[in-house]
């Protein structure tokens, strides 16, 4: 059977849902729960339940939680220690910095940001040219190493032993990074690309102060809030929260688009959203090719309304 490692992310104590959607695309394997900075207590039962067959409790000496590098050189020694084929984890900012390090030191191959994988073939499927297609590529590698797109899998429990194993170790250079400080978005905010639903306005929203008409719908329903490339451009939001092939790429379980025309530019960043519903008053909107259900008529009048039955 393949050894899979996984690459657990915990934010308060939680197991992250996308990092369980990892897990679910290592079904059928040996899965190795790796979890960084001697967490692993905390997330035992969950990573138990959704199919860890062992726990990798990580410690190491150094100071480890502030240099990305020293991080990569870890986990590194975690696969070499456990012959693992496969390292996988969730295609998050975390993700994304910590396993192009880590394919440089094993000096191997990476595919970013899939879709889908499967270990037994080495293959993942991924899209290309701004999601216009999908292509599936075949890794060659000692260790197959890929990340997943957050929410792109379903989390499914398959109860397994969740044993917890410990591993120690050594790092004695300083590594060419260190963190000297962390600002977050906002208290509270949820990350666009891993929030499983996403609120977005457009040109339409007209000001910055308009976005608590959205902030207030999210709160109802845990989302994250977005903006078109035309709101960024216009002024109306900073860029963190652009969704659009020049911005982030989401795949929630609800795209909810406010005033959003719906250009080819915006629709590459959230293609594969499960569900996708549009408000906006132009009913020839290309927006309404595009999603499942449409509303027609002014978000100022809609929006405030669904909060309200939300």
């Amino acid at each position: 059977m393949t050894k899979t490692g996984i690459l657990i992310e915990i934010e308060n104590g939680l197991v992250k849902e996308t990092s369980l959607g990892v897990m679910t695309a290592a079904a059928g394997s040996e899965i190795y729960a790796l979890v960084m900075n001697g967490d692993a207590s905390v997330a035992k039962d969950k990573l138990a339940e959704y199919g860890a067959v062992h726990i990798v409790n990580i410690t190491a000496s150094g100071d480890v939680p502030a240099s990305p590098d020293l991080q990569a050189e870890v986990l590194a020694a975690a696969v070499k220690e456990y012959q693992l084929d496969t390292f996988m984890g969730t295609a998050s900012a975390t993700g994304k910095d910590l396993f192009a390090r880590l394919a440089a030191i094993l000096d191997e191959p990476l595919v970013s940001d899939c879709v889908k994988v499967n270990i037994v073939e080495k293959t993942v499927i991924k899209s290309h040219f701004s999601g216009k297609t999908f292509a599936t590529l075949k890794v060659d590698a000692a260790v197959f190493l890929c990340t997943i797109r957050p929410n792109s899998v379903e989390p499914v429990a398959a109860p397994a032993p969740g044993t917890i194993i410990e591993f120690s170790a050594d790092t004695e250079e300083p590594g060419l990074i260190k963190i000297v400080e962390t600002k977050q978005a906002g208290k509270g905010k949820l990350d666009l690309t891993e929030a499983s639903i996403v609120i977005t306005g457009g040109r339409a929203i007209k000001t910055a102060e308009n976005y608590a008409m959205l902030e207030a719908c999210a709160q109802k329903i845990g989302a994250a809030v977005g903006a078109s490339r035309a709101a960024v451009d216009a002024g109306y939001a900073p860029h963190t929260m652009q969704v659009g092939q020049t911005g982030k790429t989401v795949s929630p379980r609800l795209y909810i688009a406010c005033g959003v025309s719906g250009a080819v530019q915006h629709f590459a960043g959230m293609k594969t959203s499960k569900v996708i519903v549009a408000i906006n008053k132009d009913k020839n909107a290309p927006i309404f090719s595009k999603c499942d259900y449409g509303i027609v008529g002014d978000i100022f009048d809609v929006v405030p309304v669904l909060t309200e039955k939300l």
